[in-house]
């Protein structure tokens, strides 16, 4: 199918940025679960390769003017679209707020929508499955982060996949402008890890663990066990 980048994880699809397969962390079973940007920009050339990944569902972590401002261009690809919006919508966000506070935010506020997206993947035929939210780091990024801890993947590889985005978004080297969907020009700029292990810290010390924190938030024990039976080999 598709080439790999340089050498990385990263997968190569005209017109889809920061592509990965899930699969060969830890124990997680590959071609099942995918994480990308947004296919906002996905041309039909574009979609043919993605359709070799056999996607079924599209988890999309936006909220919903963001979809209506710049929708998914999925052209003939047979996909579920599912949305799932990650952060609040209750003003207590705006896009000026720092990367950490975003993050606390999203932790404090979201464990339902996180547990309604993993309880997505267990439905019949979900998978394989894409998530994404806008440039597939942030929301995208904490989603994954929780259902890789959940699947038994060790801390280091985690990180590195959460920090393998600065690589599928171009911005190794600096900030990357772009437009947010109020017309702003703003900056993609790079990660360092201490935000992704900041919020996981966060839900250790309020719920002990990352299991715990989604059973907190309505994940039952019978769907944590089919996570892992489906997801792992």
């Amino acid at each position: 199918m598709d080439e790999h980048l340089s050498g990385s994880r990263l997968l190569a699809i005209p017109g889809l940025r920061n592509l990965r397969d899930l699969g060969g962390l830890g124990a997680v079973r590959p071609g099942l679960l995918y994480r990308s940007g947004w296919l906002v920009d996905l041309p039909e050339e574009g979609a043919r390769v993605l359709a070799k990944l056999g996607l079924r569902t599209v988890l999309d972590l936006r909220d919903a003017d963001e979809l209506v401002a710049q929708p998914d261009r999925t052209h003939d690809l047979n996909v579920d679209l599912a949305n799932f919006p990650v952060l609040p919508q209750d003003g207590s966000y705006h896009p000026g707020l720092p990367p950490e506070e975003t993050y606390a935010l999203i932790m404090d506020t979201a464990g339902p929508v996180f547990v309604a997206a993993l309880r997505r993947l267990l439905e019949p035929r979900a998978l394989p499955a894409l998530v994404h939210c806008a440039i597939g780091r942030d929301r995208t990024g904490l989603l994954v982060a929780l259902l890789l801890e959940l699947l038994g993947v060790p801390p280091e590889q985690i990180l590195a996949d959460y920090l393998l985005s600065n690589e599928g978004l171009g911005v190794l080297d600096g900030p990357v402008p772009y437009v947010d969907p109020q017309g702003v020009t703003r900056y993609t700029k790079p990660v360092m890890g201490e935000l992704l292990t900041g919020a996981l810290d966060r839900i250790r010390e309020r719920h002990g663990s990352v299991e715990g924190y989604l059973l907190a938030h309505g994940l039952k024990e019978a769907e944590l066990h089919g996570l892992r039976a489906t997801l792992r080999e």
